[in-house]
């Protein structure tokens, strides 16, 4: 395998560091509302899966978790008030997980949060990744 050029290494360093950035952003604004990174992570994940309510499996995939720390946190949201969890109608094993209008609030004040740290960030993302073609 051949070792990269130094100015591939660099690119790859500053997209590392610019991507690190934007996630420090993200999870202090987080905390600055009152949730954790990951109960943001969770909001986002509910509110943009395409398919109607998301199950417990469904988030452990879209937040890459295992299921049984995804019923973890999805009981502490609820606790939180930001969602509910009800039994799937076609299958009561499996449970679908939505926003409560508390969730949908913090949801839409961390959006409005980050939206000119992800205009910033995709600034600095053009620039590195045309570095790199």
């Amino acid at each position: 395998m051949a070792d990269l050029a130094d100015w591939e290494y660099r690119a790859l360093a500053r997209f590392r560091y610019a991507l690190r950035k934007f996630l420090r952003f993200s999870e202090e604004a987080a905390r600055a509302v009152g949730v954790t990174p990951l109960q943001h992570q969770l909001l986002l994940a509910i509110r943009g899966f395409p398919d109607g309510p998301p199950s417990v499996s469904d988030l452990a995939e879209q937040l890459q978790q295992r299921h049984h720390s995804v019923v973890e946190l999805v009981d502490r949201a609820a606790d939180a008030g930001l969602v509910r969890r009800s039994a799937d109608p076609s299958d009561g094993r499996r449970h679908l997980v939505e926003l409560t209008s508390s969730g949908r609030t913090t949801l839409a004040s961390l959006y409005t949060a980050n939206r000119a740290e992800l205009r910033r960030f995709r600034r600095e993302m053009s620039d590195i990744l045309r570095e790199l073609d």
